[in-house]
């Protein structure tokens, strides 16, 4: 049976709650970054950005390599803080698109579109190729635009046949990915004969002159790897030093440069040292096995954003536009709001509209997470990036570019990226430390060898001993792994969330997800469709039902309660000509008042006829009827005498039920929040199969409740979608929106959940936990090898079994400690709710 709460809260300011909502817009950037590795790394970009003044706050993300930055336009540009990262030794990385052109017949054609190209203000290179007539062009996304490119190649003569702009971050990851690629296999060319020279047995040499001009040759052989392939590692570095930081390059760097200088030595200068041994192979692998650790790393990273590139291929980049009656084909970017466009069976839809004509039914999957089709007629509205499926529709567009659906979801998911959870800032102080720690570990394991090794067995020549053991130690630490170990989850998990119709719009929702303990559903519009009508009218002895609707449409006519809508929505079934009244006032968690024709008209709860002394003795027993079939009681008087009832329904949600048992199966505690008297609400919650909630609650009150239920020690969830909500999902560890198709950028909440549907508040809970758990397991896996593998590399077991750790050994497991880390969270793709 449902157990009721009762409110004891004090009010709570709704203001400070709506404050949420109506905080001062602020510039926002994301800037993609290239040339991080590590924790190390993205530290010292943030710490560059924060230094300038207008900077109102930085995340930057290892995992997806961009920074998102909200700043003070009035104070500072978007141009100066792309310097300010230059500045600290990374480069900012270029948009690109590619554009198919037509007409280009000779090399004056390819000359005439590159000038035309790169005369547009932002675009940094351009470059056409007759042979596959595609011009590419690399550009900075914040000041040009596709729609640009397109008229300055029509302007200068040629037409356009295609542009793919809108993949530009992807095809600037595959050059990236193709050049990384490179430097590997020009490593691996080079590496394959240095290691098999140096592995023959050294009775093919014959005297010292022999070997030493194998050493030279080796030297020769390994210059390419160590400072071409290598040069990245280099570039890394000098940035961090230049920072005054050391990083996973600086790791690298003094590893294989000690070897390979250390080898040059003796194959230049062999009468310095006592050995002719050379390290040439040993510097020359590690490179290698690193550079296809960094490959195979990038491959995963660029997949763990497939949800959110799978989104952006969503819009589609044409369509049939309709202008003075004559079709025409446009770039899907050109539309403006009230342009209007036909989309014919199988075509997406282009722009959020509303259907002028036609009927169709329409896959809307990647909204609502629903499967099955909704279905569209003339006034129904429409989101981009839908399929039509069956019939040919006229659309009106009202949302187009930034503003559109697809394109709110697609920045959501970008921002919820590159924020961090709780948990990763354990992380980003462990890694602050950790590279200057290793650096003190080798440098003390190669003393401690160099000086003590001797003396402790078979160590007949201590200093390539200790040389082995000091890269070994350098090159086996992975702050690679540390640093991956949350952005990549939160990567994989939010574009996982979004393809689900779940937008998870911070990485602190996924930590609080997993330890929730109570989930509240407010009613309205959560565990009912939010839609009410008039289901029972009852009109007191004297007057009858139509004066009843009209009196009651007429004060309501103009609020926006959505009680009022249904009251209105009667009236006008009936043919009700209803009444703007003279005044009108609202009065708070009552109802209104109004003056129509001369006389005053309440409309509103019970508590409004307390409140004014109207007496009800008659009408008590079918309040209660009412009330126990789940009604909400509007009462309605006129210079206050009663009227009569309006009984107010709203259905209870398909999924409502199993969504409860389920979460309750998760082990939460449900309960409901409603303002309805504690009758009604027992019986919503009866048909809903929740325990318990709480009656009578005023908007300013829900807030106070989940505070309330704070302060106990519960971790709490509030899920909402009125305005009235904010202040409560604001105050909770977690706040879901229930979205109501194109309702996507509510500023209140952690999540929104698309579909408006009760079991998407399921898969969220779940989403968040997985993800979290997956954190959990990466940082774990990231500590574990890297406090197991730096000891070992040390040659802490030598004196006791002879095991000493090769660095071409250490160089692999460096390689798979990174990799496995994305590949462990990118297994969250395979995530069913």
């Amino acid at each position: 049976m449902p157990i009721a709460r009762q409110t004891n809260h004090s009010p709570v300011s709704q203001s400070e709650g709506l404050a949420v909502l109506n905080k001062a817009r602020r510039t926002e950037a994301s800037i993609r970054i290239k040339g991080m590795h590590c924790a190390a790394c993205t530290s010292t970009v943030k710490k560059a950005i924060d230094s300038l003044d207008g900077v109102i706050d930085t995340n930057v993300n290892l995992a997806t390599e961009k920074a998102f930055v909200k700043f003070d336009e009035a104070k500072i540009s978007r141009g100066k803080i792309e310097e300010a990262i230059r500045n600290a030794g990374y480069e900012v990385a270029s948009d690109e698109a590619s554009l198919a052109i037509g007409g280009m017949h000779c090399a004056t054609c390819v000359g005439a579109i590159e000038e035309a190209l790169r005369s547009i203000p932002g675009v940094m290179n351009a470059s056409a190729n007759l042979a596959t007539g595609r011009a590419t062009i690399e550009y900075d996304s914040a000041i040009a635009r596709k729609g640009d490119f397109v008229r300055a190649v029509e302007i200068a003569g040629y037409r356009v046949l295609g542009a793919e702009g809108a993949r530009a971050e992807r095809l600037a990851k595959a050059r990236e990915l193709r050049e990384g690629f490179r430097l590997l296999l020009i490593a691996a060319v080079l590496t394959l004969p240095i290691a098999v020279v140096s592995m023959a047995s050294g009775t093919i040499w014959g005297d010292g002159l022999d070997l030493q001009l194998r050493n030279q040759a080796l030297l020769l052989l390994s210059l390419p790897v160590q400072f071409f392939a290598g040069r990245r590692f280099y570039a890394g570095a000098y940035r961090a030093l230049r920072n005054r930081r050391a990083n996973m390059d600086s790791l690298v760097v003094l590893g294989t440069s000690a070897a390979w200088t250390y080898s040059a030595v003796v194959a230049l200068l062999p009468d310095l040292v006592a050995t002719p041994d050379v390290y040439f192979d040993t510097a020359a692998v590690i490179i290698t096995l690193v550079l296809f650790g960094k490959h195979l790393e990038a491959r995963a990273r660029s997949s763990t954003s497939d949800a959110i590139i799978g989104l952006m291929d969503l819009q589609p980049s044409t369509a049939t536009k309709v202008e003075n009656g004559v079709e025409r084909e446009v770039a899907a970017e050109e539309l403006v709001a009230g342009d209007e466009v036909i989309v014919r069976p199988g075509g997406r839809v282009p722009v959020d509209g509303l259907v002028m004509s036609g009927e169709s039914s329409v896959d809307e999957s990647f909204v609502t997470g629903e499967s099955l089709p909704n279905y569209k007629s003339e006034g129904a509205q429409v989101i981009g990036g839908t399929v039509n499926l069956t019939g040919v529709m006229r659309i009106r567009a009202t949302k187009v570019g930034a503003e559109a659906t697809l394109s709110q979801i697609v920045r959501l998911v970008e921002r919820a990226q590159a924020t961090k959870a709780p948990i990763e800032r354990y992380a980003d102080v462990v890694a602050g430390y950790f590279v200057p720690a290793v650096l003190l570990i080798a440098f003390g394991s190669f003393m401690f060898w160099l000086l003590v090794g001797p003396g402790m067995g078979d160590i007949e020549e201590p200093l390539p001993f200790s040389l082995t053991v000091f890269v070994a130690v350098l090159v086996i630490a992975c702050p690679c792994a540390l640093g991956l170990a949350t952005p990549a989850a939160v990567v994989v998990g939010t574009g996982r969330g979004a393809q689900l119709g779940v937008l998870i719009k911070d990485a602190e929702a996924l930590e609080s997800a997993r330890s929730l303990t109570t989930v509240i559903l407010d009613k309205t519009g959560t565990v009912t469709e939010g839609v009410p009508r008039v289901v029972s009218l009852h009109a007191v002895e004297g007057h009858d039902e139509s004066r009843l609707l009209f009196l009651a449409g007429s004060a309501e006519r103009g609020t926006e309660h959505v009680l009022s809508k249904a009251i209105e929505s009667a009236a006008g079934e009936r043919g009700i000509a209803l009444r703007t009244p003279t005044t009108s006032r609202a009065l708070p968690g009552e109802g209104v008042s109004a003056v129509i024709d001369g006389r005053e008209v309440l409309v509103g709860s019970t508590r409004l006829a307390s409140a004014r002394g109207i007496s009800l003795g008659a009408v008590e027993s079918r309040i209660r009827e009412m009330e126990n079939e789940g009604m909400t009681v509007i009462l309605c008087a006129e210079d206050g005498n009663l009227i009569g009832l309006l009984g107010v329904g709203d259905t209870i949600r398909s999924d409502a039920r199993d969504a409860v048992s389920e979460l309750r199966r998760l082990g939460k505690s449900v309960i409901m929040l409603t303002g309805d008297n504690e009758r009604t609400a027992k019986a919503i919650a009866s048909m809903a199969g929740i325990d318990d909630f709480t009656a009578e609650v005023m908007p300013a009150d829900k807030a106070g409740v989940v505070s309330s239920l704070q302060r106990k020690g519960e971790v709490v969830a509030m899920v909402g979608d009125g305005i009235n909500d904010a202040p409560a999902l604001a105050q909770a560890d977690v706040g879901i929106a229930m979205g109501g198709g194109t309702d996507i950028a509510l500023e209140a909440g952690n999540m929104v959940v698309m579909g408006g549907n009760l079991k998407g508040v399921v898969t969220a809970v779940k989403l968040g936990a997985r993800t979290f758990e997956k954190i959990r397991q990466n940082l774990f896996w990231a500590l574990a090898y890297n406090t197991a593998a730096i000891p070992l590399a040390a040659g802490v077991l030598y004196p006791l079994t002879g095991w000493l750790l090769s660095p071409m050994v250490a160089a692999g497991a460096m390689a798979f400690s990174s990799v496995s880390v994305v590949v462990n969270a990118s297994l969250l793709k395979r995530f069913r709710p």
